[in-house]
């Protein structure tokens, strides 16, 4: 089929529906989306929480516990050891399906009945305060993560070890307070490097060594704000800064993004890629408007995906192995052929419009099964009854769809509304992807709650703790801490003294959430502009930057254009990849 344009029925907007996409609808007999890419996005993000830990009360017991699902929803909580356990049967909650009512409200009701696990998690060691987390050991607080150990604080992370306050790493050891870093060891304070060791207050920067300060240096050593030193005058200006004080770190890190702000930034960061179109993408072949995917190939609108995903769209959240996706949050391990899920994952195949469902096959409109088949709201059929029932549901959710308070549709082929969430907005993923204000989210219909702030007796204040880390001891880890920005509480726990005092530095004054924020600061909204490069040929076109190569367009303008998640009012000075390459050295 030819591209076809249509009107988005949440956001009004146009998008376009291009040929390669009805062909991948057609493969997954599903009907072509009447959301815009980016409202489908956010409609799947409010379901996932990437990085929050709720105290909620267990259905069962009272008691209360730790979960990744707010106090206070419909939702039925169970602590996930029991939820794990043959003690009760999700599939004594199995009912008939009502032609009388829409899908979508009858799901509605199953979703409140059945209880949900308190925590996505398996196979952890002395992790327990974690989420949507695999193959952690001696972990804390750690989210979107796998196959880490000896570290805290980490979001979106795989294969880390010893490090600390990172966001997007992988392949990591000694690391602290860096976003996007991949195979790097000992980087501090970066954002957007490859391979790199020993570098301190950089960005994309790949396969450098002892840098500090850097922009765009390619296998580079003893650089220091992009100008070059000896090794002996290195380790001399290093020891001059003092960067075991946090007054010297601040002054640092100012005149470091003073340097990243006057080079150039590429269009997208990624590399190893063939034809592709997003940000942050690595190893990716065939991907269209994607946002932090890895090792994917014949892909489009998936955000936070990773190893080895094939022909899937519109898929949010983990990966390893699966192919076919559509319309799904938190899918992973083996998966193949999964529309309209969340939190569905190990060997599933063949499930739609199901929640928590694990190494099962054919579902449709299930919650909670483990090991089921031929299963639709978690009552059981045989293989023949299954197909013809379903294939009856279907025809049902076009005649009768189901309407939201807002007017929207959702027919055959919708993933679930948002107001079906038990997060609100701001304590969901889609609060990264696209951050909103609170009057924001609540003029587009989204519900925003305001963190509960437990009543901590405040012990010390951040701006009275010791300016250096050689002046720390260990009475701090009894200490309860007001964080400087937003006055929370929290606590310097052992594990991470103990790698401030290795790495000689110094204490943070913000609490993880705040720092987290602060972290991320570089990310933009994950939403695409049409573009031109700013090189004029010989600088860029603002005149902050003189480039120091010449480019294969002479003293012009470039006249490439691109796809990109920089606005136009963004103050970052943005080249196509030849200028980029040209000018990273």
């Amino acid at each position: 089929m030819s591209e076809e344009k249509r009107n988005c029925q949440n956001c009004k907007n146009p998008f376009t529906v291009e040929p390669e996409d009805f062909a991948f609808y057609q493969k997954m007999a599903v009907p072509p989306p009447t959301f815009c890419p980016e409202c489908r996005m956010i409609r799947r993000a409010i379901f996932f929480s990437n990085r929050t830990l709720f105290r909620a009360k267990d259905a069962l017991t009272g008691k209360e516990i730790f979960s990744g699902l707010p106090p206070g929803t419909p939702i039925k909580i169970y602590d996930k050891e029991y939820w794990w356990s043959d003690a009760w049967d999700p599939m004594a909650y199995g009912r008939d399906y009502d032609f009388s009512r829409p899908f979508f409200a009858q799901f509605r009701d199953l979703m409140y009945d059945v209880p949900w696990p308190s925590r996505q998690v398996q196979r952890l060691i002395n992790s327990d305060y974690s989420n949507n987390a695999g193959d952690l050991k001696n972990c804390y607080l750690c989210f979107d993560t796998g196959l880490c150990e000896d570290s805290a604080y980490l979001v979106n992370g795989n294969n880390n070890k010893n490090c600390f306050d990172t966001t997007t790493s992988g392949k990591g050891e000694l690391n602290y307070d860096s976003l996007l870093i991949e195979a790097c060891f000992q980087t501090f304070f970066s954002y957007a490097c490859e391979e790199c060791r020993n570098v301190w207050l950089s960005r994309n920067c790949v396969g450098c060594s002892d840098c500090f300060g850097c922009a765009n240096l390619r296998h580079k050593q003893y650089y220091i704000f992009n100008q070059p030193y000896t090794k002996e005058s290195y380790a001399e200006e290093l020891k001059r800064m003092n960067l075991g004080s946090h007054m010297e770190l601040a002054t640092a890190r100012e005149r470091a993004h003073d340097v990243w702000r006057t080079h150039p930034y590429k269009y997208m960061f990624g590399y190893r890629n063939a034809g592709v179109t997003g940000d942050w993408m690595m190893h990716a072949k065939n991907v269209r408007h994607s946002f932090n995917v890895t090792e994917t190939e014949d892909s489009a609108f998936c955000q936070n995906i990773l190893m080895g995903v094939k022909d899937s769209y519109d898929f949010t959240v983990w990966g390893d192995r699966c192919e076919m996706i559509y319309e799904a949050v938190q899918t992973g391990e083996g998966c193949r052929n999964i529309k309209f899920t969340k939190d569905c994952w190990s060997a599933d195949s063949d499930i739609e419009y199901s929640f928590d469902c694990h190494s099962s096959s054919n579902l449709f409109g299930c919650m909670g099964l483990r090991k089921k088949q031929y299963c639709i709201f978690n009552r059981q059929y045989t293989n023949e009854d299954y197909h013809a029932l379903r294939e009856r549901i279907v025809r049902h959710m076009s005649d009768m769809p189901y309407a939201d308070a807002g007017g929207r549709t959702y027919r055959y082929g919708e993933f679930f509304p948002p107001d079906f969430s038990p997060l609100a907005y701001n304590e969901s993923f889609a609060q990264d992807l696209l951050p909103l204000t609170r009057e924001q989210a609540e003029t587009r219909g989204y519900l925003w709650r305001e963190p509960e702030m437990r009543a901590h007796q405040i012990s010390s204040a951040a701006r009275d703790l010791p300016d250096h880390i050689r002046d720390v001891d260990d009475a701090v880890l009894k200490e309860t801490i007001g964080c400087i920005s937003c006055g929370r509480a929290y606590r310097i726990i052992a594990q991470e003294l103990a790698f401030l005092r290795q790495m000689s530095l110094p204490l943070p004054r913000l609490c993880p959430e705040c720092r987290y924020r602060e972290r991320a600061a570089p990310r933009n909204p994950v939403r695409f502009y049409h573009r031109r490069c700013q090189c004029t040929g010989e600088a860029s076109s603002n005149g902050i930057y003189e480039n120091i190569a010449d480019h294969v367009h002479g003293t012009s303008p470039c006249a490439k254009e691109f796809e990109t998640i920089y606005a136009e009012d963004k103050k970052e000075i943005i080249y196509c990849e030849s200028c980029y390459n040209a000018e990273a050295v």
